[in-house]
């Protein structure tokens, strides 16, 4: 029987050389087909002899209809759940216009700020708005979720006021649940001391060097902490405070009250729950501790003529040069959904916030006042949005709820919780007492309601103003927020204007077919801890996913809780430290690592708790084999992991790589694999076959997870059986297996609700479709070099002259210009430029992937071989050193017509120096940066509007 199949295949979509331009590069190239490529470039003895064993590639429509029928098997019951993530209304202006759209989620993080002006201010929107809501004068611009920013402030305590008679750190057991593991489990790898209880009870201080408290906390009481701070500050101690950004709007906020830390989760403002995440957490803190805050900061600095312009500032570049001196993972960013959030503020304004805030504290009042009536008791006396309510079967009582559809939070066997929000009803109210109480007669909400308080008295009312800058208090209606929207966005370079050719950032194509399921309901609108019989669907997604990608990696099994690469990374290693403790060597403490790796990799390894050791790379760029051999013979004893990148970051397929698995193996060491370049593996070679013992996996890279300008991503481990016990569980959700390690994420699977576009991007390409993806990946990378290498020399190839999917070119040869020189001239162009001095100074990591055209990659060479023609000029005396096309670079619209153009060259050769220019032009918004007055005069809030005049 024939098997009649649709021609319209998605492989076709994702991968931007069709056959015959695919036939030309490989001719470019003096190759036949792609399975000689293969057999030039990945060394014989490591290429897979298995081919995956993954379902058959299903078209579009055929995937979206089968992930529809698994979404249905989701029960969407309304949730009061609350523990920090919350119903509410993502305005359709911000759904469709930022969320759902190219322009704002493919970017890649603003390291190159000329062209991402927009999402910068976006982001100092953010950063004020935190400042200005928790009263404290520096915020960042997001972290991963309100759990880790827990322990991101824990790290930060520790380094100010740590040492070794304060080792111990305080966690309210009024935070929540979820909060209070995440902090246990960073503290455990570092030796700290976590005591977690009631700070009334606490009389003496002096132990501790940090505290976190929450507020409203998570049983939906307020507290006034005033005196509790002073005396923490008294005992020489840095107060946290856990906070919710829509409470604040009527409450006295943190930075008043002494806090010299406030974080928590901005999911409330405008981001769906998604089982979940991605959310962005956010954290703010007083002046004198800036250079401590983890993650990013933006800051307001000037261009060359003087305008003000947006950049990153101060730790976000420290931590990747700090390596293992680093305080934090400098890849713990929510660009897209801090964007998001932001808008939400810009698009409300203060009054908005106010009455949305005014909404659900009415409800939760009227709701409270009711149950007492009908003779509950309620424990707390003040409370924003939750309330705690005594009775003396709460089982029950929950069991009843979810009968009704409606799920309710059992905090105790006598309390049940009940959490309000900007999406709760006049109608859920009623539905909350008749499910309490049966047949509540006599209430009359209108009147108990119009009893409400407007606003919070004594020590928690909040008197001072908030979001008082002309962004918030602007664009309320949606012709303005449209317009503000796409403004910004025409600021950003993003994949919709042309290539990122980022070395180590896959920066390929985020299909509409895989994105579209993110804004279904049935996953979008989930709480991340709904009962496990609710879950079908996801359970399903998720299930498929970890089968999927242990068949790919060659692993035993899978977690997918990590909600960042670098997240990824520090759970690899807690396995790897679970598992030696578990065999009683717990004295294996040394990680070595090679010079070439990523930054993350020694951040993250300190952040577990060991001592990172560099291992030497020889002059082709590859492991110096002997150096690691002797490193691991040294330290024999205490050897307890390699983290080693493949094919390395200097773009080559090391031969050697199952022997330096093996000499690692034989001094009793595990090998960490760190997966950024996966992309260059799949189909072709699995990581256990090379002799890895766990792998991290950026679904924001390989398996099609968009960047979002910085974040989300996804992170999972695949382990070998023998690390499989050692994955992270969670303190709410039986996540399956014999977990033994704590959680690494707030969510039990990370950021769920973004899992459904690596499950289509799989399911739409199939065994023989992701193969052939990774053979085009390392096809363009070659066809680059080879077009590249008699302008710019190849710093590393493999045995047989190739790279793997990427290529580090060479820059160093020229005196007049630098790196950066070529990288803000390629802007004329039109094009984000490579990473720059990564993984060696003065070069460019160059990486096509699968989804770029031969066009395209023909272009951006070309844009190249002209830049080096200028060069040239610039080289041998026939243009000025300093006033020239590149020295100048880039040039903006405002720069070219206006009417004083003084420089010794052409507008044209300006502006329009290649041919495709004249019809698609992106103008960069600002000049060249200036990063040292930046850093000089710090301004990380939204600037004066007199500043811009």
């Amino acid at each position: 029987m024939t098997t009649l199949r649709h021609p319209d295949r998605f492989v076709n979509r994702h991968i931007g050389p069709d056959d015959s331009s695919i036939a030309e590069m490989l001719k470019h190239l003096e190759l036949n087909n792609l399975e000689e490529l293969t057999m030039r470039t990945v060394p014989e003895q490591i290429r897979t002899k298995r081919p995956l064993n993954l379902p058959a590639a299903r078209g579009e429509m055929e995937a979206l209809s089968e992930l529809r029928k698994i979404a249905s098997r989701n029960k969407v019951f309304r949730s009061f759940l609350g523990m920090g993530y919350y119903g509410c209304i993502t305005p359709p202006v911000i759904q469709r216009n930022v969320l759902e759209n190219p322009g704002w989620y493919t970017q890649y993080t603003p390291y190159q700020a000329e062209i991402s002006q927009g999402r910068l201010e976006s982001l100092v929107n953010f950063q004020t708005m935190v400042a200005d809501l928790t009263a404290l004068p520096v915020a960042n611009a997001s972290l991963l979720d309100e759990a880790t920013a827990a322990a991101e402030a824990m790290h930060l305590c520790h380094v100010v006021k740590g040492s070794d008679e304060k080792n111990a750190f305080f966690v309210s057991n009024l935070c929540h649940p979820q909060t209070i593991a995440v902090v246990q489990t960073r503290a455990h790898p570092l030796g700290l001391e976590v005591v977690v209880g009631d700070h009334r009870q606490q009389n003496n201080w002096s132990k501790f060097f940090g505290v976190i408290l929450q507020y409203p906390a998570t049983t939906g009481e307020i507290l006034d902490y005033t005196s509790t701070i002073e005396a923490v500050h008294r005992d020489g101690a840095v107060a946290c405070v856990a906070t919710d950004l829509l409470a604040l709007t009527l409450l006295r906020p943190p930075g008043e009250f002494g806090a010299d830390v406030a974080f928590g989760s901005a999911q409330r403002f405008g981001v769906p729950l998604g089982f979940g995440g991605p959310h962005a957490a956010f954290f703010a803190t007083r002046d004198e501790h800036k250079r401590q805050m983890p993650g990013r900061l933006v800051g307001v600095s000037r261009d060359a003529n003087g305008r003000p312009g947006y950049r990153l500032s101060l730790q976000t570049r420290e931590q990747h040069i700090r390596r293992e001196k680093a305080t934090s993972n400098i890849c713990t960013a929510q660009a897209l959904l801090a964007n998001m959030a932001a808008m939400y503020a810009v698009y409300h304004g203060p009054q908005g916030l106010r009455a949305i805030a005014r909404y659900v504290h009415q409800l939760a009042w009227t709701l409270s006042q009711s149950l007492k009536q009908l003779g509950h008791s309620i424990e707390s006396a003040v409370f924003f949005d939750t309330l705690t309510v005594r009775h003396k079967n709460a089982a029950e009582i929950v069991s009843r709820a979810e009968a009704r559809q409606v799920n309710l939070r059992l905090v105790s066997e006598e309390t049940v919780g009940i959490s309000l929000d900007e999406t709760s009803s006049v109608a859920n109210v009623e539905l909350l007492l008749e499910i309490i109480h049966a047949k509540p007669a006599g209430i009359d909400l209108d009147q108990l309601a119009s009893q409400a308080p407007e606003a919070f008295s004594g020590p928690f009312q909040r008197t001072s103003e908030y979001l008082t800058h002309p962004v918030f208090n602007t664009h309320h209606s949606e012709t303005e927020m449209l317009r503000y929207l796409h403004l910004l966005e025409s600021k950003d370079l993003s994949l919709t204007t042309s290539m990122i050719p980022l070395g180590s950032c896959t920066m390929k194509l985020n299909a509409t077919a895989e994105m579209y399921p993110v804004s279904w309901s049935e996953f979008s609108n989930m709480h991340p801890f709904a009962p496990r019989n609710q879950i079908d669907g996801y359970a399903k997604v998720f299930s498929d996913l970890e089968k999927w990608l242990a068949e790919i990696t060659g692993f035993a099994a899978t977690s997918l809780q990590p909600n960042a690469g670098s997240q990824g990374e520090y759970a690899g290693l807690l396995a790897i430290l679970e598992y030696h403790a578990s065999r009683g060597q717990q004295q294996r403490g040394i990680c070595l690592i090679p010079t070439s790796a990523h930054g993350t990799n020694p951040a993250s390894a300190v952040m577990a708790g060991f001592h990172v050791v560099p291992v030497a790379c020889d002059s082709h760029g590859n492991i110096d084999v002997n150096d690691l051999r002797a490193k691991a013979a040294e330290h024999a004893v205490d050897l307890a992991v390699l983290m080693v990148t493949y094919p390395s970051t200097h773009g080559v397929f090391e031969e050697s790589i199952q022997d330096i698995c093996a000499i690692v193996h034989q001094y009793g060491g595990q090998v960490y694999m760190d997966g950024a370049n996966l992309n260059a593996q799949v189909g072709l070679c699995r990581p256990a076959e090379l002799g890895a013992d766990v792998c991290h996996i950026n679904l924001h890279k390989t398996f099609c997870i968009p960047h979002g300008g910085g974040g989300p991503g996804m992170g999972p481990i695949c382990v070998a059986a023998h690390l499989a016990p050692f994955l992270p569980r969670h303190p709410l959700v039986n996540v399956p297996g014999e977990q033994k390690a704590g959680p690494v994420s707030a969510g039990p699977w990370g950021s769920a609700s973004i899992l459904p576009i690596s499950w289509m991007y799989i399911a739409m390409m199939g065994p023989e479709g992701l193969r052939k993806a990774t053979q085009v990946a390392i096809l363009n990378a070659n066809y680059v070099a080879k077009r590249l290498e008699n302008y710019f020399p190849v710093l590393y190839k493999g045995k047989q002259g190739m790279v793997a999917h990427e290529c580090i070119v060479d820059l160093r040869q020229f005196k007049s210009v630098t790196v950066e020189d070529v990288a803000k001239r390629l802007m004329d162009y039109g094009f984000h430029a490579p990473t720059i001095s990564f993984p060696v100074a003065g070069t460019m990591m160059i990486e096509p992937t699968e989804s770029e055209s031969k066009e395209e990659l023909d272009r951006f060479c070309d844009a190249l071989v002209a830049i080096h023609g200028e060069i040239r000029a610039i080289e041998l005396g026939r243009v000025d050193k300093q006033q020239n096309v590149i020295k100048n670079a880039p040039h903006t619209a405002e720069a070219v017509i206006s009417d004083k153009w003084d420089r010794p060259y052409p507008r044209e050769q300006a502006a329009f120096p290649a041919p495709w220019l004249r019809a698609n032009k992106f103008w960069p918004d600002v000049g060249r940066i200036d990063n040292v007055y930046g850093d000089r005069n710090l301004f990380c809030t939204c600037a004066p509007v007199e500043s811009y005049r």
